[in-house]
C-alpha cells in the first residue's frame, strides 16, 4: 500500500514534468524555423514572433505552477495587475528553481509573459535546448566571478533598446541560490560583506551588483522602474526556516502558498554613481532580509506573512489552459506512433546538437 501511495505521489510531478519537456523539442523547432523564415526581414519582427511564441509556452508553464498545483498567490506591496506593462529590471531573492515561475506569475498579471528575459549564469548555455532558445530569445549569460566580455554584454543588452522590444529583465542578484542548510555558502557570503564594510545578512545572501550595473548602463531610460522583489514560500514548521522547496516537490504540492513582496521603484530613484549602485542594492538585500527574518519568525503573531495586507491573487484558468492544450495538441502526433516517435527523438538530437555548436562559436 505504501508503494502505490509513492507511486501515485511521483507522478503528482512526473506527468506534469513530462509533458512541459516533451513539448520542448516542437516549441524549439519552431522556433528555429521562425528564425530561418524571418532571417530577410527586420529583426524586431521576428523578436515581436518569439516573444508571442513564448507566451503560449511559459501561459503552459503556467497551468501547472499555478492551476495544477493549486498554490495560493499571495500579493504584498504593489499590485501588477494594475501596473502597466513597461520596460523593467526584476530583482529578487534566489532560492530554488521554483523562483524564475515566480517571475511568470508576475508578468502574467501584468501582461508581460511574454517579454521576460533572463540574466543566467554562464553554465547553463549548455542546457539542451533551452540554452540556445534563451540566447536568441535576449537572455543574457554571465560568468561567476568576472571574466566576462562586458562589451559583448552591453551590445546583446542593448539590442532590446534597438529593436523596442518589451522587456522584463530577471536578475537574482545573489548569484546563486540560498539554502538555510548549506552553511557554508552562507559564511562566504557574509565573510564578503564584512570585508567590504557591508551589513551582513541572514536570510539572503550578499547581492553582487555586476549584472544590475551593466543592465542600468546599456539600457538606460529605456528601463522605467526596478521591481524589487520578495519571495517567501509557506512551511508547515512552526520554528526555523527549512529549505525552499524544488520543482519535484513543489509539483507535488508541499508549498501551499507563495507570498510576494512587490516595490516598484521608478528608475529616476536608482543612483547610479560609483559605489552608490552597490550600497543601494545592498540596502535592498538588507530590507529583505529584514523581512524574511519576520516570515521565518518563531513568534506566530508575524510567522508565514509579510507586513501589510495580503491579497490572494486568482489566476483565470483561461489565462493558462487554452496555450496548454495548443502544446499538448502539437506534441501528441509526435508520440502517438512510431514513426512520430522516431521523428521525434532525431529531431530533438538534432536540436540538441545544432544548438551546443551554435553556443559554442557564438559569444
Amino acid at each position: 500500500m505504501l508503494s502505490v501511495i509513492v507511486h501515485v505521489r511521483s507522478l503528482q510531478y512526473m506527468v506534469p514534468a513530462g509533458i512541459m519537456t516533451a513539448a520542448a523539442t516542437p516549441y524549439f523547432l519552431g522556433s528555429a524555423a521562425l528564425r530561418v523564415l524571418s532571417a530577410a526581414l527586420p529583426r524586431r519582427w521576428y523578436r515581436r514572433a518569439d516573444d508571442f511564441l513564448y507566451t503560449i509556452y511559459q501561459s503552459m508553464v503556467l497551468f501547472f505552477f499555478e492551476h495544477y498545483t493549486g498554490v495560493e498567490v499571495v500579493l504584498y506591496g504593489d499590485d501588477p495587475s494594475t501596473l502597466p506593462p513597461e520596460n523593467i529590471l526584476y530583482l529578487s531573492n534566489h532560492q530554488c528553481t521554483v523562483d524564475w515561475a515566480v517571475a511568470d506569475m508576475l508578468a502574467v498579471r501584468q501582461g508581460m509573459l511574454g517579454h521576460i528575459r533572463y540574466v543566467l549564469k554562464d553554465g547553463l548555455r549548455f542546457l539542451p535546448l533551452y540554452g540556445w532558445y534563451f540566447r536568441q530569445h535576449g537572455c543574457v549569460y554571465v560568468k561567476r566571478g568576472g571574466g566576462n566580455n562586458e562589451k559583448v554584454l552591453a551590445k546583446q543588452m542593448k539590442r532590446q533598446v534597438q529593436d523596442k522590444v518589451p522587456t522584463y529583465m530577471v536578475i537574482f542578484p545573489e548569484g546563486t541560490r540560498y539554502n538555510p542548510e548549506k552553511r557554508s555558502a552562507i559564511e562566504k557570503s557574509q565573510g564578503f560583506a564584512h570585508a567590504h564594510g557591508l551589513e551582513v545578512l541572514e536570510h539572503v545572501l550578499t547581492p553582487r551588483v555586476k549584472a544590475t550595473e551593466l543592465c542600468l548602463r546599456a539600457m538606460g531610460d529605456y528601463v522605467t522602474a526596478v521591481y524589487d522583489v520578495t519571495v517567501a514560500y509557506s512551511t508547515t514548521k512552526t520554528h526555523g526556516r527549512q529549505p525552499a522547496p524544488e520543482m519535484a516537490d513543489y509539483l507535488m504540492g508541499l508549498s501551499r502558498q507563495i507570498h510576494i513582496h512587490l516595490k516598484r521603484i521608478p528608475i529616476q530613484d536608482v543612483p547610479q554613481g560609483p559605489g552608490e549602485l552597490q550600497d543601494w542594492l545592498h540596502g535592498r538585500f538588507v530590507e529583505k532580509d529584514r523581512m524574511l527574518k519576520k516570515f521565518y519568525s518563531d513568534d506566530p503573531e508575524v510567522r508565514g506573512h509579510f507586513e501589510g495586507r495580503g491579497r490572494v491573487s486568482k489566476l483565470s484558468v483561461w489565462k493558462t489552459l487554452p496555450s496548454t492544450l495548443v502544446m499538448c495538441a502539437i506534441t501528441l502526433p509526435f508520440l502517438a506512433t512510431a514513426e512520430g516517435r522516431d521523428a521525434y527523438w532525431k529531431s530533438c538530437l538534432g536540436s540538441v546538437v545544432v544548438g551546443w555548436l551554435w553556443m559554442a562559436v557564438i559569444q
